[in-house]
């Protein structure tokens, strides 16, 4: 939930782009497979929209799914304050937008936080070129049928037409800046596709084994705190 009351809320975008196509909440659920109740407890801020439920609805209305997140025009120039950042979480993952909105735009910015024990969904592939900076710890990259692991530092470029996942199979949280390029109609899907490997759920504030804005921390059920492996997190650590 956001308590931010001058902040819009993702639900509070979907009813005002839902609106500004003239689609009443029956026709958007007939158009995106989900349910008028789904959609109305989304609107309304009662529940938080997983990326899937969000991928339907922005198919439906046609727009990308960082319109949920926009809250002006399309401009050429887009600055983003750090405790603004549009957030997403999965099991372990923390996606953080760093810029959404340019006219025109093909660059995707993220700063991705992934807990000790993560292990991405299998492969995925799309169109452009993606750029991986780790910034803190140690991630395990696969592009293709190779592993690169990346240390504080290190940086991978590549094709993203090869599959391509990652992993944290380390004690400490990974902090990986991410850059993904496609075309400008692809942009959309393409995003989506990196939040829903990591099982995201769109935020709006922080939750979860990370630090908020205030420093402080939090937990879903089955984190422990500490390296923020949680009950599955032995048997999540030994996949490949």
């Amino acid at each position: 939930m956001n308590d931010d009351p001058g902040e819009p809320t993702v639900g509070a975008r979907l009813r005002s782009l839902r609106q500004q196509q003239g689609l009443s909440m029956q026709a958007l659920a007939e158009r995106s497979g989900l349910s008028v109740n789904a959609i109305g407890r989304v609107e309304r801020g009662e529940s938080s929209p997983t990326v899937s439920s969000l991928h339907r609805c922005a198919r439906a209305l046609g727009v990308s799914l960082t319109a949920f997140f926009e809250t002006q025009p399309e401009r050429a120039t887009v600055v983003v304050r750090r405790a603004s950042r549009p957030r997403s979480q999965g099991d372990g993952v923390l996606v953080e937008s760093l810029g959404a909105g340019l006219e025109g735009q093909t660059l995707g910015p993220f700063l991705m936080t992934v807990m000790p024990g993560v292990v991405g969904e299998k492969p995925i592939a799309h169109g452009g070129e993606e750029f991986a900076f780790c910034v803190e710890g140690d991630v395990e990259y696969q592009v293709g049928d190779t592993w690169y692991r990346l240390e504080a530092g290190d940086s991978l470029l590549f094709r993203a037409s090869q599959p391509h996942a990652f992993r944290n199979t380390s004690l400490e949280k990974a902090i990986v800046l991410l850059a993904i390029q496609a075309s400008d109609d692809a942009i959309g899907f393409t995003q989506q596709q990196h939040l829903m490997r990591a099982g995201a759920t769109w935020l709006t504030g922080p939750a979860g084994p990370f630090p908020d804005r205030d420093g402080e921390r939090t937990g879903p059920p089955g984190w422990t705190g500490g390296d923020g492996r949680g009950d599955d997190a032995e048997a999540l650590g030994g996949q490949p």
